[in-house]
């Protein structure tokens, strides 16, 4: 039977009892629900047990430093690119950025050379830690046919995606979907089972997968350092896990989880651990990583759990960020060579994140359900976003300055040493530090951009107009010219151009007076703005 008000003076008597009555319902049925999922989540089973293995005594095995000795594909230029996180969103946008740097020819020594072959450092987060990975593995050559292998395929066909009892159930004992799911489609589709020894055999460039420690509440960075801390060895694991981990979206997915193995490691943790944790001046994103490895290594922490690596760091920018602050030179991460002749510096961070969305905005009630699941995601991820770009921006900054301040102080012995060039300038050093986002591509794309779902599944019209907006999107950023202008090429056209301006109606032709020829009038000025 429904609640429904009586009318009426005894209706007016009984309606308070008839409404608490209702509450009463409302909330058995509730209860019901809650009981049911809760009951199911006792016969529900997350399989989300470690794989990684324990680590080898062979220190060769091991890279102390995160980031140290990367060499840079040339002699005067770093690029680096970070994708953020937005499921194939993020992944489409990305791509057609990878696809303008392809189509941009930069000087070189040995003549011209597609911008894509100098690519140095890429990192990932979550979506586009999908694109990262497959484009460490399979490089300059091998990535276009992750359009036809992920962008329109269904990454969505081994997930359980609909709102049953049954996967709350699941999502109450941990995640509607654990590793048994999303990884082995990764690998049939797009990895082949690589592991990070796959991985580090392409030397460039150097690849960052990002995910969250739940637990240390700071990014997890896939990197030997890391596993160096937890004493596990990172070559062995496979690619297709870390992704997973990056792109775990709680609830929807289950954390991804890594064993620790204290004690018996070949290695200690690298200096600047001890040093950042005895600064009480050392930047937060630093401590808080720097305690997390100290946790590893005395054994605090058993069990590592990850979820999307956009909860702390959506632009993926932490890997870098600690490469540099990390180091104890002015140089670093940078060789003393490399520091020497760098004159152009260029770190994109590809944002495929949305403005604000959803109607219970404009309502007393909600969000709820899986609406308010993306809501509280969502809010972890812009403003952890935000802060982390400034404090990267901060950071690339100071470094150009002490960079400049190192080089203008060398000795001339030093200069020769370092392979300075003849007629080198201590200052001539240029950093391009930029953001590309929807908000390059004026407010019709934009608008169209932002309804694009943060799904594993688009339709493919949505996916072209991704890829051509990431193209355009680099082709109009500011940061991107400025850098292009720098070095005396021509910036890339969009291949979308924005509508043309309405053009007024052409006056009438005049009547030559006489029969006199119309060539023979004298012609209207142009009137000044």
């Amino acid at each position: 039977m429904g609640c429904r008000l009586l009318d009426g003076a005894q209706g007016a008597a009984n309606n308070h009892l008839l409404m608490s009555s209702c509450g009463v319902q409302r909330a058995v049925r509730a209860g019901c629900v809650i009981a049911s999922a809760a009951l199911l989540a006792a016969c529900t089973a997350i399989h989300n047990d470690p794989i990684n293995t324990a680590l080898s005594a062979d220190p060769r095995q091991v890279e102390a430093e995160l980031g140290a000795d990367v060499p840079t594909n040339y002699d005067d230029m770093v690029v680096a690119l970070s994708f953020s996180g937005g499921g194939t969103r993020a992944a489409a946008f990305s791509y057609g950025v990878l696809q303008g740097f392809e189509q941009t020819r930069v000087p070189t020594r040995a003549g011209n050379v597609s911008l894509l072959d100098r690519l140095d450092f890429l990192s990932g987060v979550s979506g586009g830690s999908i694109l990262a990975a497959y484009y460490g593995l399979k490089g300059r050559d091998g990535y276009a046919d992750f359009k036809q292998r992920f962008l329109l395929a269904n990454g969505e066909e081994n997930l359980q995606t609909d709102l049953s009892l049954f996967n709350i159930a699941k999502g109450l004992e941990g995640g509607v979907n654990d590793p048994s799911a999303f990884p082995p489609w990764l690998d049939a589709h797009l990895y082949n089972h690589a592991t990070f020894r796959d991985l580090f055999r392409r030397q460039h460039p150097r690849v960052w997968i990002n995910a969250s420690d739940i637990y240390n509440r700071t990014t997890f960075i896939f990197a030997p350092v890391t596993f160096s801390a937890l004493c596990s060895d990172l070559t062995s694991y496979p690619v297709s896990m870390a992704v997973a981990a990056s792109a775990a979206v709680p609830v929807v997915f289950s954390p991804i989880v890594i064993q620790n193995f204290p004690g018996g490691c070949p290695l200690g943790l690298p200096d600047w651990v001890r040093r950042v944790r005895g600064n009480p001046n050392a930047s937060p994103l630093m401590r808080s990583y720097a305690d997390a490895l100290e946790r590893y290594r005395n054994g605090t922490v058993k069990y590592v759990k990850l979820l999307d690596g956009g909860l702390v760091d959506n632009y993926g920018l932490a890997g870098f960020t600690i490469a540099r602050l990390a180091s104890a030179t002015p140089d670093g991460p940078l060789a003393p060579q490399e520091a020497v002749k760098l004159r152009r510096f260029l770190f994109l961070v590809v944002d495929s994140g949305r403005d604000p969305s959803g109607k219970w905005a404009q309502t007393v009630a909600g969000p709820s359900g899986i609406d308010l699941i993306m809501a509280t995601s969502d809010t972890a991820t812009e403003s952890g976003a935000v802060g982390s770009y400034s404090a990267f921006d901060a950071t690339m900054s100071d470094w150009k300055n002490q960079l400049i301040a190192w080089r203008c102080h060398l000795s001339e012995a030093d200069r020769r040493k370092f392979g300075a060039p003849p007629g080198w300038n201590c200052r001539d050093v240029q950093f391009f530090i930029g953001r590309i986002s929807f908000d390059d591509l004026g407010p019709e794309r934009r608008a169209a951009l932002n309804q694009v779902e943060t799904r594993l599944r688009l339709p493919p019209d949505q996916v072209e107009m991704l890829i051509t907006a990431g193209h355009d999107a680099l082709a109009v950023n500011p940061k991107f010219r400025a850098f292009l202008t720098s070095l005396g090429r021509t910036p890339l056209s969009p291949i979308e151009r924005p509508p043309a301006p309405p053009q007024l109606p052409l006056p009438p032709t005049p009547k030559p007076p006489g029969g006199a020829p119309v060539s023979a009038l004298p012609r209207a000025e142009a009137k000044a703005d």
